[in-house]
């Protein structure tokens, strides 16, 4: 077992001392992977990232996208990410704080053990199955604002059921598509409700469970992202008034684009709360489909294939054919859409698989935030674009095309080939060349990676691009 080292760790260890003595021992025996995991995910953003960083040395082979990192990584001298971070960038505190935060809750992420279920796990067991968060950012777990309490009772790696209250808004205080009925986070509402009194609770609750994003939760009948004021991976997790207005609107666009193997989960539906006669961040919600599903199929989160359950080893023994199958739902619907001018952000928390007999039937794309659409190419097309907030339309056809690539081909296809060549060793080029492949594409030397330590340094949420080699050129 490893001793703490950090603030955090140390305010972790001693918590689940005295509240959770059950848990106390495996978290102690998670930290040193913990450090390592998120120490291998900066070392790979100082190396492929414009960081501007000289004189750091560390083991080349951890420094790969989705390498799973020694225990004992050594990164500059500094085992510990948060360390390594301070000598890096002393002017920026709060990023090795977000560091430290974020591998005592992977550690304690790992700790938790998920609960015993009888047949196949549905959607919601699937994405609370993936324990160690984003695979390349370094803030994969960080979860600032909240107690170690707090992360245990809402944290989808920690397998919650959370109670939502239903708050009742004032008629002239509410705009979007919902009546003035707002569900609720409980950890939000504890912290609004005192500041804003004209909020009335009203005793309703609705069960849910979170999915992988910790904000949006599974009821029922439908997903709803809610507003929760805590840094999580790269932003703080509000509601904007662009989702409130974009994500209907996009639906309406999406959904007649779509075919019977790509769709989307549509959100149907949003509101907010006018503070100062404009939408509230803090208090918002967007209503989304959940998925539909046909006997014989089973829906996960396209990020369990390699970091949750199922994995794809548990689908499979050949993975060339799976591959191929997987990337004939995926790429040629993405770029099909990126010709009609829609770029969407398909990574692996916003695609959804749905199989049929354990193997690749159809995707669905969900979370719009990422979108982007060029309203001229779409209206030569016929295809009329409703009023959009943000930077949701835009008139540069690279900003499409840059999502797509860095989402579909950089992060989920190689990501699953880096995975799918560990477990079952397979050369990587073997399986790359099982994936079909527009003829620009293969014809690129490199492709668009998102530069997310630089944007978390930067502290913005704009994106910065890096690139990385691309696996089809010249196959």
């Amino acid at each position: 077992m490893s001793p703490p080292t950090s603030p955090c760790e140390r305010e972790h260890a001693g918590w689940l001392r005295t509240h959770r003595p059950d848990l106390a021992d495996g978290f102690a025996a998670a930290l040193p992977g913990a450090r390592a995991a998120v120490l291998g995910r900066l070392w790979g953003a100082i190396v492929r990232e414009p960081l501007h960083v000289h004189g750091v040395s560390g083991p080349p082979a951890a420094a790969e996208p989705f390498a799973p990192p020694p225990d004992d990584l050594t990164v500059g001298g500094h085992r510990h990410p948060a360390a390594l971070a301070a000598a890096l960038w002393p002017h920026r505190p709060a990023f090795a704080a977000e560091l430290d935060d974020s591998v005592a809750n992977l550690a304690l992420a790992r700790t938790t053990r998920p609960p015993d279920s009888a047949g196949p796990a549905g959607l919601t067991d699937a994405e609370q199955s993936i324990v160690d968060g984003h695979p390349l950012h370094p803030c994969c777990r960080t979860r600032t604002g909240m107690t170690v309490a707090e992360v245990l009772a809402y944290a989808p790696e920690h397998h919650p059921t959370v109670d939502l209250p239903v708050i009742a808004v004032p008629d002239d205080r509410w705009t979007g598509t919902l009546p003035p009925l707002l569900p609720m986070h409980p950890w939000q509402w504890d912290r609004v409700r005192d500041t804003h009194p004209w909020l009335r609770d009203t005793g309703e609750r609705r069960s849910a469970r979170p999915l992988m994003s910790l904000r949006t939760l599974a009821t029922a009948d439908a997903h709803l992202k809610t507003a929760v004021r805590v840094g999580m991976t790269s932003a703080t997790r509000t509601v904007s008034a662009a989702a409130v207005h974009n994500g209907p609107a996009l639906s309406r666009l999406l959904r007649p684009l779509t075919t019977p193997t790509f769709g989307i989960l549509a959100e149907r539906a949003a509101g907010a709360a006018l503070v100062d006669g404009v939408p509230s961040r803090d208090l918002a919600v967007v209503v989304r489909d959940a998925p539909a599903l046909h006997p014989g199929e089973r829906a996960l989160p396209v990020a369990a294939l390699t970091a949750g359950r199922p994995r794809v080893e548990d689908l499979t023994d050949d993975p060339v054919t799976f591959l191929a199958a997987f990337a004939r739902l995926l790429l040629p619907p993405l770029f099909r859409l990126l010709d009609l001018g829609v770029g969407l952000e398909a990574h692996g928390q916003n695609l959804v698989l749905v199989l049929r007999d354990g193997a690749p039937h159809r995707l669905l794309y969900r979370d719009f935030g990422g979108v982007r659409v060029r309203p001229r190419t779409l209206a030569r097309h016929g295809v009329e674009v409703p009023p959009l907030l943000g930077d949701v339309p835009t008139d540069d056809p690279a900003d499409l095309e840059t999502k797509v690539l860095a989402s579909a081909v950089a992060t989920v296809l190689a990501g699953l080939v880096a995975h799918l060549s560990r477990r079952f060793h397979t050369e990587p080029a073997v399986l790359w060349a099982a994936v079909p492949a527009p003829q620009h594409l293969l014809a690129r030397t490199t492709l668009p990676l998102k530069a997310m330590t630089a944007m978390r340094l930067a502290d913005t949420v704009d994106d910065i691009w890096t690139h990385v080699p691309n696996p089809l050129a010249d196959r």
